[in-house]
């Protein structure tokens, strides 16, 4: 039976733990106090307050409270930052009979991410009383014992600690029986009924005692149990054991059969009164005999269970010993088993991400996670240290005992490594050590740190003119090494202006491919070479970008004929009269027919004809200087007037001709200078005015040629500044020179070619005009520009 005394004296001492609750900042932890049993809302601290924070920041920063298992037990109001018991905590139910208890609690807040420790100890309230195992202890009593006899009971237990388990006993008034408390050196209560006065069975056979156990708190809690006691007839001598109490440790890995101890209890008596047996009493718990096993005979006690340190650190087993005689007698001892912790329990982890993924640019010190280790060993064997892979941008920080931050350490880049894999590492003080081992992915989030690029700098691209409209010409293509949208790539044009045009009027880029086109024929006669930048923006925020150069080089086609320089003054329809005398000799110069072609190269080189031709025909043509002149001496036979039809044609495919008409009149001798005369008279005019225009014309287009040559080259030497590979053959940049070498001036695309053998080094003494090209109207890269010297080569040999 349990009494309990409580009262307003119970209220005035749970106000008193109240006052007593307590807080203090230390090595970043803060400490309450809190006794147990509090009612719901019972204020602990005011934790917002304590900890520096602001209680208009509580909700925006996310504050939060975790605890281990224990997360219902306190809660905090976030209007006032307050910390109270949210509901009913029971210390010996939360921790046993530890002497300290407590609490502990993570706080957590974000922008900036901040953890705090929190600590609350949990005091002893003498909430629980003294208990007996058994309601009713029965002992069998020789009315032979002497007075002194001592009889060992139960003692009774009390779940609290410190001074509210501090027992004390007491027996009701009786003439016979009295109560002895002993305490062993492991402080523990030996509780033994000592005989006063001789017992008579003939007078009282059964005797009823009540043992009170009275705790050491305010108010003081009693328990009580009922002792019966049977006094028996026989012996005179019951069996003794040299100890009392036996004291003995043991590991707690020891294997079953593992002998404990050997008890020897001695008799006086002799015969069959002086043979003893042993057996457990029964006040040993069923718990304990599933434990031990004790021989009757030999008084061994040997390990009959798996035995556990962490479950039981200890165990009390009473031992009766008792004679084989009729009425028999007994002794009693106590055998105490303290258990020795080894290292039979690996290290357990509990791992907690706060931000993942993480963002490639976060700054040192970021917490990733938060890591909770614990060893249910004890001492050294459960001390636990936590250690971090080697050569991985993290690094652990311990905040508090058994506390671990994962934070990162150094700088992270996704785009080398997008997913970290770390393995941490609990490993406890025990000999030898036990470990444990969690895996934390921490992947690594992209951030805009990489502009598109290009695979080089600038691109070179060859397209015919009079290309369709929209004809696509080249693709420009970038690589961004960031992910998702920060990858994708988006291409522009560098808007600026040709001439009086803008840019986008000649080319545009298609946004996602890349593809370059060409929105008009282009006309190599009025552009030659069109260089522009196309930009590659990515998606990211911010946008980043690079440029790259284009040249669009406008290859010639032969899509003009050959133009005649205006006649002078004195024909008739377009024709030119020439005068000649009859007494001129072979080889004579009569005219020169001068024409020029807007083309450039082979499709500007002229050649001039007369059609049609015979053998008796006094007159001839140059090639290529136009002029007419006498193949023989001229005679009385040959007829006084002669229509010259000269053929100019361009060098082409297919070729473009044009016509001139010379009308030569032969004149005697002496008519001859006054028909010159009369000519030159009627021609100075027109004749110095048609040579100001060729001047002025030959200026501009070697002035113009000599620009883009000096561009071109300089281009050139920037382009192969780096040596070329001994052996190849190499096409150098399109130059554009004016040609005088024929006689006629002319818009004219010459390409220098090196010719490569395996002798010596390359040659540059060979020159020859661009060849027709091929339907293709796009060339483009190094493999396309070598065709290309290659049909040149082709095309010279076959002219020279």
């Amino acid at each position: 039976m349990v009494h309990s005394r409580r009262g307003s004296l119970g209220s005035r001492l749970l106000l008193l733990w109240l006052l007593l609750a307590y807080w203090k900042a230390g090595s970043g932890q803060l400490h309450y106090s809190i006794p147990e049993e509090a009612k719901h809302g019972t204020f602990v601290g005011r934790i917002a307050q304590d900890l520096g924070l602001e209680l208009a920041e509580l909700v925006p920063r996310l504050f939060r409270v975790a605890s281990k298992g224990r997360g219902d037990l306190l809660e905090v109001n976030l209007q006032n930052g307050i910390l109270f018991v949210n509901s009913r905590i029971d210390r010996e139910e939360l921790c046993r009979r530890r002497a300290e208890c407590s609490i502990h609690l993570e706080v957590i807040v974000d922008r900036p991410l901040q953890v705090f420790h929190v600590e609350v100890a949990v005091k002893d309230i003498n909430d629980n009383p003294p208990r007996f195992s058994r309601q009713e202890q029965r002992l069998f009593i020789l009315e032979s014992r002497m007075p002194d006899s001592r009889f060992p009971l139960e003692g009774a237990s009390d779940l609290d600690i410190g001074a509210n388990a501090q027992l004390r006993y007491r027996l009701n008034p009786n003439e016979y029986f009295d109560l002895d408390v002993k305490t062993n050196e492991e402080e523990t209560n030996f509780l033994e009924l000592v005989l006063r006065k001789s017992l008579d069975r003939e007078e009282t056979q059964e005797h009823r005692l009540l043992v009170i156990a009275t705790d050491g708190g305010k108010p003081e809690l009693t328990g009580t149990v009922q002792l019966l006691i049977n006094v028996l007839d026989a012996n005179d001598n019951a069996p003794e054991f040299d100890k009392s109490i036996y004291n003995v440790r043991l590991l707690e890995n020891a294997p079953s059969g593992t002998l404990v101890i050997k008890l020897n209890a001695s008799d006086a008596d002799e015969g069959i009164n002086k043979e003893i047996v042993y057996f457990f009493s029964n006040l040993v718990l069923d718990d304990v005999k599933s434990k031990f096993i004790i021989n009757s005979n030999t008084g061994e006690i040997k390990v009959n269970g798996e035995l556990d340190y962490e479950d039981c650190n200890s165990y009390e087993i009473n031992i009766d010993a008792m004679d084989k005689s009729t009425f028999p007698l007994s002794g009693h001892c106590k055998v105490v088993v303290k258990l020795l912790d080894v290292n039979d329990n690996t290290p357990e982890m509990a791992i907690t991400t706060l931000f993942l993924p993480v963002k490639e640019d976060a700054p040192l010190s970021t917490v990733i996670a938060l890591i909770t280790v614990s060893d249910r060993d004890s001492g050294a064997n459960g001390q636990v240290t936590c250690s971090l892979m080697p050569h991985v941008p993290f690094k652990l920080v311990s905040t508090f005992k058994n506390y671990y931050s994962l934070v990162l350490d150094s700088a992270l880049d996704r785009e080398s490594l997008s997913v970290y894999e770390l393995v941490v590492t609990a490993r406890d003080g025990g000999s030898p050590s036990l470990w444990a081992t969690a895996s934390v992915s921490v992947e690594v989030a992209d951030v805009n740190d990489n502009a598109p690029a290009f695979a080089q700098p600038q691109y070179t691209v060859f397209v015919k003119e009079n290309n369709p409209p929209g004809c696509h010409i080249f693709t420009v293509s970038a690589r961004d090494a960031d992910a998702q949208e920060n990858a994708l790539v988006s291409y522009s044009l560098v808007e600026r202006r040709v001439g009086e045009r803008p840019l986008s009027s000649y080319v545009s880029v298609h946004a996602e491919s890349g593809k370059v086109y060409a929105l008009q024929p282009l006309d190599h006669e009025e552009v030659e070479l069109l260089q522009f930048q196309v930009s590659a923006r990515d998606a990211g925020v911010p946008p980043l970008g690079s440029n790259v150069t284009l040249q669009v080089f406008v290859l010639d086609e032969n899509d003009n004929a050959p133009a005649l320089l205006a006649p002078r003054v004195g024909g008739t329809g377009g024709a030119v009269s020439e005068l000649v005398p009859r007494s001129v000799g072979a080889g004579h110069v009569v005219a020169k027919v001068r024409a020029v072609d807007p083309d450039s190269g082979y499709n500007a080189w002229l050649s001039y004809e007369l059609q049609p031709a015979s053998a008796r025909f006094p007159f001839r043509v140059g090639l290529y200087t136009g002029e007419i002149s006498t193949t023989r001496v001229l005679d009385e036979a040959d007829s006084p007037r002669h229509r010259l039809l000269v053929l100019v044609k361009d060098h082409g495919e297919p070729a473009l001709t044009a016509t001139a008409t010379v009308l030569v009149s032969l004149v005697e001798s002496g008519q001859a200078p006054k028909a010159s005369s009369r000519a030159s008279v009627g021609a100075a005019g027109p004749e110095a005015a048609l040579v100001d225009v060729n001047v002025y014309l030959i200026i501009a287009i070697c002035a113009v040629s000599s620009l883009l040559v000096l561009t071109l080259l300089l281009y050139t030497a920037l382009r192969c500044s780096a040596p070329s590979t001994e052996g190849a053959c190499t096409a150098d940049k399109p130059t554009l020179v004016c040609s005088s070498a024929v006689g006629s001036w002319s818009y004219s695309q010459q390409r220098r070619q090196r010719v490569c053998s395996g002798e010596g080094p390359p040659k540059m003494d060979l020159m020859a005009f661009s060849p027709s090209l091929s339907p293709c109207p796009i060339m483009m890269g190094k493999a396309e520009n070598q065709d290309l010297n290659e049909d040149h080569d082709a095309k010279v040999s076959e002219f020279s």
